[in-house]
């Protein structure tokens, strides 16, 4: 352990973060830095090829082949799954992957194995993901697998080649930010309709610079389905690294996977796990209170996440905004976006609705969706796809029956894949073309070039599939 680690050990109080972080402290410098060991390392097509050419050319073995997982889910198609990959970019990016990991003896799970999906989804499900431990992927949306209490973050190209080549990486520790969210969720409310209200009020910039531990009676209310949603989407508030601590809704979702901790193992992962949970007297370097009560569905309507307000409400006016950089940033937006102030969020047509990604793909997420479908038709002109975030949720939810809903009510039904949440797998907007989408992120062109994306819950996409609009979800549930 470093002096750093050392001395935060004995300092009592520690928080979630603090403690996974202390116990991978290898070596601690003048700087301030740590060098961190690095437990599990997700691999996938779009980043890791320089990493792997870096390995190559400097003639360095991979450290520890044992501690990586790849998958091929950015680039590949939903649609056609039993045909070969048409010749382009996207046939070379998963023959480059299948190769470097054949090379380097990496597990590589396959497009037609029931285990593929996208590598936030898969990573947990195959309980590869397990509290306690740090875990890096090259993509952003890595904070996904703080819901079990690891520390997980994405890195890029050439700190996957670090991690190959090492198993660690240099890094400053963040600072910390609990994020407690008390009451109850009121029905039609989503755990998204959390994440975005919380980014809609500290901003995009609010946490940079910060590890956001979830906390309070809402947060435990939470199945892990929802947990992920929530750390998935921390980095949309700018900070790197989303957690809640482990408990029992974790212990039972992890000890059913198949790469879960078994026997002797078992007991001791569940004891270490326990002990996780930040201290009584932590003390977090900012704090913010949320009541789960107060919230309603939201909807995105500018090109930030943060842009972002309760169905029911109207476009605000740029006008209205004193601070000039604020102002100028709005009136983009909604240029963009094809709106005017004064609007009613209501009052949007949407010609798209996507239900996916590695925020909104999960069972739960298609239970909702198809709670509201069910019994109901597509709306005249618009287009609707659901695409399961892996193979295991897809054979899952049609063993429910519910790609039958789905595609009873004029959706398409689709095979695991990123899809439309990146738009470089041949499902994307045409410009001036509008989503209801679970993804992420709505910035300019997320969604294809000219595409014009409004964040939501599954349930509100999918009322907005049936109207044709946005449309407050409550209302369809009376």
């Amino acid at each position: 352990m470093g002096q750093d680690a050392s001395r935060r050990a004995n300092q009592g109080g520690r928080t979630l973060y603090d403690k996974v972080w202390d116990a991978h402290v290898v070596r601690s410098y003048d700087d301030g830095t740590d060098l961190i060991y690095i437990d599990r390392h997700l691999v996938h097509e779009i980043s890791s090829p320089q990493a792997f050419s870096g390995l190559d050319m400097a003639d360095r073995p991979l450290r520890r082949p044992n501690a990586h997982l790849a998958v091929a889910d950015h680039a590949v198609p939903t649609h056609s799954r039993h045909l070969p990959l048409p010749p382009g970019q996207a046939a070379r990016q998963v023959e480059r992957l299948i190769g470097n990991t054949r090379k380097h003896g990496i597990r590589y799970i396959p497009m037609n194995d029931p285990r593929h999906g996208i590598v936030h989804v898969i990573g947990p499900e195959l309980g590869f993901t397990l509290p306690g431990a740090t875990l890096v992927c090259g993509d952003s949306h890595t904070s996904t697998h703080g819901a079990f209490g690891a520390l997980a973050f994405g890195i890029g190209s050439s700190e996957c080649e670090c991690v190959f080549a090492t198993q660690t990486l240099r890094l400053r520790r963040q600072k910390r930010m609990r994020v407690t969210v008390k009451g109850a969720l009121k029905p039609g409310v989503a755990v998204k309709d959390v994440m975005l209200a919380l980014i809609a009020r500290i901003g995009v910039g609010g946490g940079v610079g910060h590890a956001i531990e979830f906390a309070g009676p809402a947060i435990s209310a939470m199945a892990m389905e929802g947990r992920m949603t929530l750390c998935n989407m921390a980095i949309e508030a700018g900070a790197r690294v989303g957690m809640i601590a482990p408990d029992k809704v974790t212990y039972d979702w992890v000890f059913a996977r198949p790469l879960a901790p078994q026997g002797d193992n078992e007991a001791a992962a569940r004891y270490a796990w326990r002990a996780l949970a930040s201290d009584a007297d932590a003390v977090f370097d900012r704090e913010v209170t949320l009541d789960a009560s107060e919230i309603a569905p939201q909807v995105s309507w500018g090109t930030t996440p943060a842009e972002t307000l309760p169905v029911t409400a109207t476009i605000p006016d740029p006008a209205s905004e004193s601070d000039p950089v604020r102002r100028a940033r709005m009136a983009s937006s909604l240029a963009y976006m094809g709106l005017r102030p004064g609007m009613a969020l209501r009052d949007i047509a949407i010609d798209h609705v996507f239900i996916g990604s590695c925020t909104n793909g999960r069972l739960d997420d298609l239970r909702g969706a198809a709670r509201i479908v069910e019994g109901r038709r597509v709306a005249p002109g618009v287009s609707a796809i659901v695409v399961p975030g892996s193979a295991s949720v897809r054979l899952a939810a049609e063993a429910e029956g519910l790609h039958r809903v789905f595609t009873e009510a004029g959706f398409e039904w689709r095979a695991a894949g990123c899809s439309m949440c990146v738009a470089m797998n041949g499902d994307s907007l045409k410009p001036g073309e509008r989503c209801a989408s679970t993804s992420n992120r709505n910035f300019e062109g997320r969604q294809g070039q000219g595409g014009r994306t409004h964040l939501m819950s599954p349930e509100m996409a999918a009322a907005a599939a049936i109207t044709g609009r946005m449309t407050d979800v409550r209302e369809m549930m009376r």
